[in-house]
């Protein structure tokens, strides 16, 4: 039991180092975002030959946010690059090579904010991506936030039914 005791004692600093080493590449946790829906825009970009596109949605699982919606940043290689809110989308374009995504729930309770998810993938130029933010439960109490690449034809289908969101940071 002891051995056990100190084993937890020495390595729990190293599993602390090692969360906030992930949660870093995300971007400065005072960063926060006003996020709109812009109902003027909802078609796909057209691709840069150069880069490649991706896009971000937020797949909430009812039609209105019934007393408020959350707010899903998102970083890209450690800096944010956009938020949004309720179902809603946004997109970037990247230069080919590996990526790292990350999503937070911008909420100004620290149980809430401390929900992040992670991804990463391997650009190509001319290529489009579609990762699907979403909070879920799985009937516990506490939720679960999720950041999953999908297919394409998945992507365009939520991004149909979809706003698309403008979102800046707070000043």
């Amino acid at each position: 039991m002891k051995t056990l005791l100190v084993f937890l004692l020495v390595t729990s600093p190293v599993f602390a180092q090692d969360r906030a080493a992930a949660v870093s590449s995300c971007g400065d946790t005072k960063v926060k975002f006003d996020v709109r829906e812009d109902l003027a825009q909802q078609s796909l970009t057209e691709l840069e030959p150069s880069k490649a596109v991706v896009y971000v949605i937020e797949d909430y699982p009812g039609p209105e946010c019934i007393g408020g919606c959350v707010t899903v940043r998102v970083g890209l290689d450690g800096a944010w690059v956009g938020a949004n809110q309720g179902k809603s989308y946004f997109f970037f374009t990247v230069p080919p090579g590996e990526h790292h995504l990350c999503s937070n729930w911008q909420s100004s309770f620290k149980s809430r904010s401390s929900y992040y998810s992670l991804a990463n993938f391997t650009a190509e130029a001319g290529k489009t991506y579609y990762f699907r933010s979403r909070l879920w439960s799985d009937g516990s109490k506490l939720p679960r936030l999720d950041l999953d690449q999908i297919n394409n034809d998945e992507g365009s289908y939520l991004i149909a039914s979809s706003r698309l969101a403008i979102s800046n940071p707070k000043k």
